[in-house]
């Protein structure tokens, strides 16, 4: 008998025009716990406390569990055994905070620990930042998940690939979370299938700032979190979302929608105070970057 229990924090991406491409790990965490009990291959019993407590599948369709059984086939193991997962989630669901690309993770490092692996290891890590991506789509969130602190993400033929980098220790995130839900497929359909490419060049030159800034000179967030890429085409679904940013940024304080939306992220200088710009609405909670990204326990 198995135990693993698993830490995984929050996300955000695209950081204004890093579009799929830029993303941070945020100290908020969901945290898994699995053990292997007596019960037909490949079913799963699953409590969740907190956020989808009631709404989310406490089965074998729980996303956790799926991710368990690929990554275990993935690594040599083709009959997943029976599972008891307890899930405590504090990530909010569907706000551009990462919650499934936490769950993707969660599942991965379970897996990894099941087999007697180490999903972080040199051997591992590079294969699950992968086969997460794919199952999400991009790999910005995942890698901050997985990887810890501030990461550039991209692909290499038909490879996901990142690298994890230091914030600089002035980078002080705070989130503004509505309480209104958004769906990554119903906002990415809103994107054109073209830009102009005055706003392609103004996109790679403001990404490639927001390295700098966030690793180097924060003195530089407000400019290098300006977009021009995919902000302005979502604000139909969330037009609060745009319009708290741009109040932002109107005071000087660097602000991007928080991956998918509808949170918004706030990147404030040391004497900027982004806390009074909250409308009726948005919890706002102080996030700082988390240094390390998935921990694993094993036990048993």
């Amino acid at each position: 008998m198995r135990a693993v229990r698993v830490e995984v924090p929050a996300s955000t991406a695209n950081l204004g025009s890093g579009f799929d491409a830029l993303g941070m790990a945020l100290s908020l965490h969901d945290t898994v716990s699995a053990r292997v009990v007596d019960g037909p291959a490949g079913s799963a019993a699953v409590s969740v406390v907190g956020e989808g407590a009631g709404s989310v599948p406490e089965d074998e369709r729980h996303l956790v569990v799926r991710v368990v059984h690929d990554t275990l086939a993935e690594l040599g193991f083709p009959a997943p055994p029976a599972l008891e997962l307890r899930c405590e989630n504090n990530i909010p669901h569907s706000r551009g905070l990462g919650s499934s690309a936490a769950a993707i993770v969660a599942g991965l490092a379970i897996a990894h620990g099941l087999a007697g692996t180490d999903v972080r290891a040199a051997e591992h890590v590079e294969r699950a930042l992968h086969l997460a991506a794919v199952r999400e789509g991009h790999a910005d969130n995942v890698a901050a998940s997985l990887l810890g602190d501030f990461v550039v993400a991209w692909r290499e033929a038909d490879r996901f690939r990142a690298v994890s980098v230091p914030a600089h220790p002035e980078v002080s995130p705070i989130a503004f979370v509505p309480q209104g839900e958004s769906a990554t497929h119903v906002t990415r359909g809103l994107l054109p299938e073209e830009v102009p490419h005055a706003d392609a060049a103004f996109a790679a030159g403001r990404a490639a700032l927001a390295v700098q800034a966030i690793t180097r000179d924060p003195s530089l967030l407000l400019a290098a979190t300006e977009d021009r890429l995919h902000q302005d085409y979502r604000e139909p679904a969330w037009p609060g979302t745009v319009a708290l940013v741009r109040e932002l940024r109107s005071r000087g304080i660097a602000a991007a929608v928080s991956g998918a939306g509808p949170t918004v992220l706030a990147l404030p200088g040391k004497n900027a105070n982004a806390r009074e710009c909250a409308p009726a609405g948005f919890a706002v909670l102080d996030l700082p970057v988390d240094r390390e990204g998935a921990r694993t326990r094993v036990e048993g």
